[in-house]
């Protein structure tokens, strides 16, 4: 079996021209937590296929360890996407934390410092889905924020980066603040001015206000169906979606990544509807606007779209990007980069 990195670079020869334009054109292709359909998320092999297959933009999701590293995690609690409970080194760490008003129970990243952590190794999130990412199970390790910088140095093309900070309220109150730090490497980078090709992201807003005076990175007001922010239990996300609520996150944030249902909305039945005036009012706001998440599998994709077989089959993911693209949208997270890219050619 290939190791993904051994993967990555057979692909990458496949690939010998950019396939797309560079960061900062419309619409984007933004590789979610990697080309995550094809590897194990937020993994260096994930990234680096995504980068041979032309997304515009990779996204790590950023975690700490307690000794103050940034980690590539899609959460904090890692009992589900490493091999951390076959660690009988580690069994006494597993605990119960409330995060976010939720209890959590497992691993977590601030719980271990980097050399601990560098021990485990990955495995696929969603295995009854992508039963093929799991063959790569315990092959990569968990990475750096600057494991992915340089990944990103080599790609011998431009490649951003579109990072959300995850918990950041949480994660200050137990005196592991992500802000300052990631602002630090990034700037070691050379990535900290408003031409660098970087994202920042969150679902929170008390975070994305305090970074608005210490940066001139772009600046993302994530935003879901259902719910508010963690940190303003007086915000509703729809109220921030709204035209009002667009016009004050315009006073902090230079976009919105939102659930794509609130782009195109489904019926009982799973098919989609008529387009929402959600990117027209985005963009009335001054804001671009993202679209998440694009995944190839059946369990995911509309009706409309949909193949014959089980819900980890693949259906038509091209098709249904190239459908919200259509909208206006100014980029999409896709699990599937060669989707993305593909609807965005309109080769669908």
């Amino acid at each position: 079996m290939k190791s993904g990195i051994a993967l990555f670079t057979a692909v990458l020869a496949g690939f010998a021209a950019p396939l797309v334009a560079a960061p900062g054109s419309a619409p984007l292709v933004i590789a979610h937590r990697g080309d995550s359909a094809n590897l194990p998320e937020h993994t260096l092999a994930a990234y680096a296929l995504a980068i041979a297959k032309g997304a515009d933009f990779i996204e790590p999701d950023l975690v700490p360890t307690r000794d103050g590293h940034l980690v590539a995690r899609h959460e904090n609690e890692i009992g589900g996407t490493t091999n951390v409970a076959d660690h009988a080194e580690f069994a006494d760490r597993r605990t119960s934390k409330i995060i976010d008003g939720q209890r959590v129970e497992g691993w977590f990243t601030e719980d271990f410092t980097l050399a601990e952590l560098k021990r485990l190794r990955t495995r696929e999130r969603l295995p009854e889905l992508r039963p093929g990412n799991s063959l790569f199970d315990g092959e990569e390790p968990i990475p750096t924020l600057e494991e992915i910088l340089a990944l990103v140095e080599q790609a011998g093309r431009p490649v951003g980066l579109y990072i959300e900070t995850k918990h950041p309220s949480y994660f200050r109150s137990i005196g592991l603040p992500v802000e300052e730090r990631l602002l630090q490497i990034l700037a070691s980078a050379g990535l900290d001015d408003e031409d660098a090709p970087v994202f920042l992201q969150s679902f929170e807003v008390g975070n994305l206000q305090r970074l608005r005076p210490q940066t001139d990175l772009r600046l993302v007001q994530l935003a879901s169906a259902e719910g508010g922010p963690a940190d303003r239990t007086d915000l509703r996300y729809a109220d921030m979606l709204t035209p009002d609520g667009l016009a004050e996150v315009a006073t902090y944030a230079d976009g919105v990544g939102v659930e794509k249902n609130l782009v195109i909305p489904r019926d009982a039945e799973g098919r989609l509807l008529a387009p929402t005036t959600l990117v027209d009012d985005a963009h009335h706001a001054g804001l671009v606007i993202h679209a998440w998440t694009f995944r190839p599998e059946n369990a995911f994709l509309p009706a409309d779209y949909r193949s014959e077989g089980f819900p980890g089959a693949r259906g038509r993911a091209c098709e249904e990007i190239r459908t919200f693209l259509v909208t206006g949208l100014d980029g999409v997270f896709s699990d599937s980069v060669e989707d993305a890219v593909s609807a965005r050619a309109n080769r669908c």
